[in-house]
C-alpha cells in the first residue's frame, strides 16, 4: 500500500491534460460483451478501475489487448457468472448485467462494491430488467437473471435521488437487443450515458434520445464490433479547475470539455473565478479574493456529486460561510474530518455541510475514504502550510491516472512513499 507525499503551498502553474472518462469507458468495456466482433477503444485511461473491468471481460470468455492508451476486445462469451472477487471492488462493473442477458439470456452477477459514499441501492436496475421480461432475485449476494425473450416495453426509471447512470446504462444495453421498441423514461442524461449511446450506435444499435430523459431503443438481432475514441474525464476536468482555483494559479486544463461542466463553471464565475474557454481546452486565472457560495449537487446537469468533495476543499479556505448540500448521496461527507484535521472548520447538520472558510490549512497526516475524497484532501494539501501525508490512496488510483506525476507537471511537490 502506498500514501502521498505532498508539500504545500508550492506556486502552481501550467498545462496539466485530462485524460479518457473513466466513468463513461467502464459501461463502453462492458457493452463490448453484446458483440463476437473486435472492438477497438482508444483514450482509455490507465486506473485501478478499468484494469479491473478488463479482467471481469477475460473472466466471462473475452480476449482482452491493451496499449497505452488502447484496449482491443475481441471473442465470445462464455462465461454468464461475474464473480464477487472483480465486482465487489468496483460498483461500475455491475453494468455487465444488461450485455449478459441481452446475449446469453442469463447472467450472475455479484451484488457491487466500490467507494463508501452512503447507500447506492440497486432496484433501478432490477426494475428496469424485469421490465424487459427477466425473471431476476438475489440469493447469497449475488442477482440471479434469467430471460428466455427479452421484450420491448416502456419504463419510468426515476428513484428516490433521482436517475441512476449505471442502471440506465444496463437497461440501455439490455434493450438493444431486445425484441420491439423500448422507451425509458427519466433516464440519466449525464454525457456518460450519452458517449454509451453514441457506442451503441457505432455497432449498429437503433438508439435515440440518448443524454435526455426519454431514451427510445428499437431492438435489432445483432451489433457489429467499432472503433472508438472515449472523451474526456468530466470529473477530472472539473477537479482541476477547483484545484486552480484554490491555489488561486493560471492553470490551462487541457482536453476538459466545456460544456460538460457548466454547473461548475457558472458556480467558480460566481465566487469570482475566471474561467474561459480556450479551443479544446480551460483556462483558470483567479486575481481576487474569493467569495462563498452554497451548492446544492443535483444528477446531470446540475453540480455534480463527484465534485462536491473537492468544492468543499476550495470553501474550506475561502472567506465566509458556505453551505453544501447533496441530494445524490445524502451521507457523502466523511471527508469533513480529514478537512478539520487539516485546520478547516467544517460541521455537519442532518444532510448538509457548513463551512466557515479559513485563512490557512496546515499539512497533517489524513486518510482517504473514497475516490472523490481523497482528490479533496490533495487539494487541501496542495494549498496547506507544511506536510501532508495522504494515506490509502489507492482510492485515487481507481479514478484519477498518474494524478502524481500531472500535479508535478505545474509544479506541485508530491510523490509517492510505500506504508
Amino acid at each position: 500500500m502506498e500514501k502521498f507525499i505532498i508539500e504545500g503551498g508550492k506556486p502552481l502553474k501550467g498545462e496539466i491534460k485530462v485524460s479518457g472518462s473513466k466513468n463513461a469507458t467502464l459501461p463502453i468495456l462492458a457493452a463490448t460483451l453484446l458483440t463476437d466482433g473486435i472492438c477497438e477503444i482508444r483514450n482509455v485511461p490507465r486506473l485501478r478501475d478499468t484494469m479491473t473491468m478488463c479482467k471481469l471481460l477475460r473472466s466471462l470468455g473475452k480476449t482482452v489487448e491493451m496499449t497505452p492508451q488502447k484496449v482491443t476486445i475481441s471473442g465470445s462469451v462464455k462465461n454468464h457468472i461475474a464473480d464477487y472477487k472483480l465486482v465487489s471492488t468496483m460498483r461500475g462493473s455491475f453494468c455487465v448485467l444488461g450485455p449478459l442477458l441481452a446475449k446469453l439470456g442469463k447472467a450472475k452477477v455479484s451484488m457491487p462494491g466500490g467507494c463508501v459514499i452512503g447507500v447506492r441501492p440497486i432496484d433501478l436496475h432490477m426494475k428496469g430488467i424485469m421490465s424487459l421480461g427477466v425473471k431476476a432475485d438475489i440469493d447469497a449476494g449475488y442477482v440471479l437473471a434469467q430471460t428466455n425473450k427479452l421484450k420491448g416495453t416502456q419504463m419510468y426509471l426515476g428513484g428516490t435521488f433521482g436517475s441512476s447512470v449505471l442502471a440506465t446504462a444496463n437497461v440501455m444495453m439490455a434493450a438493444v437487443l431486445a425484441h420491439g421498441e423500448t422507451v425509458i423514461e427519466s433516464a440519466a442524461c449525464e454525457p456518460e450515458v450519452e458517449d454509451l449511446g453514441n457506442f451503441l450506435s457505432a455497432m449498429g444499435a437503433k438508439i435515440q434520445g440518448h443524454g435526455t430523459p426519454r431514451i427510445v431503443i428499437n431492438g435489432v438481432r445483432k451489433l457489429n464490433g467499432t472503433s472508438y475514441k472515449m472523451g474526456s474525464d468530466r470529473i477530472e476536468a472539473g477537479t482541476f479547475l477547483l484545484l486552480a482555483a484554490a491555489a488561486k494559479s493560471d492553470i490551462l486544463v487541457k482536453e476538459a470539455n466545456y460544456t460538460h461542466l457548466l454547473a461548475l463553471i457558472d458556480k467558480l464565475h460566481s465566487i469570482g473565478v475566471e474561467v474561459t474557454r480556450d479551443g479544446s481546452d480551460v483556462r483558470v486565472k483567479v486575481k481576487k479574493t474569493l467569495r462563498p457560495a452554497n451548492i446544492v449537487t443535483h444528477p446531470h446537469p446540475g453540480f455534480p456529486t463527484d465534485l462536491q468533495a473537492q468544492y468543499m476543499a476550495l470553501m474550506a479556505i475561502t472567506p465566509g460561510v458556505s453551505i453544501i448540500t447533496d441530494r445524490v448521496f445524502p451521507d457523502r461527507f466523511m471527508h469533513i474530518a480529514e478537512l478539520n484535521r487539516m485546520g478547516a472548520q467544517i460541521r455537519r447538520d442532518a444532510g448538509v455541510a457548513i463551512i466557515e472558510g479559513v485563512k490557512q490549512l496546515y499539512g497533517a497526516p489524513v486518510m482517504a475514504s473514497d475516490l472523490r475524497a481523497s482528490a479533496a484532501l490533495v487539494i487541501a494539501g496542495l494549498v496547506s502550510r507544511g506536510k501532508t501525508e495522504i494515506h490509502r490512496i489507492y482510492h485515487l488510483d481507481r479514478g484519477y491516472e498518474d494524478l502524481d506525476g500531472k500535479l508535478s507537471g505545474i509544479g506541485a511537490k508530491v510523490y509517492r512513499e510505500k506504508e
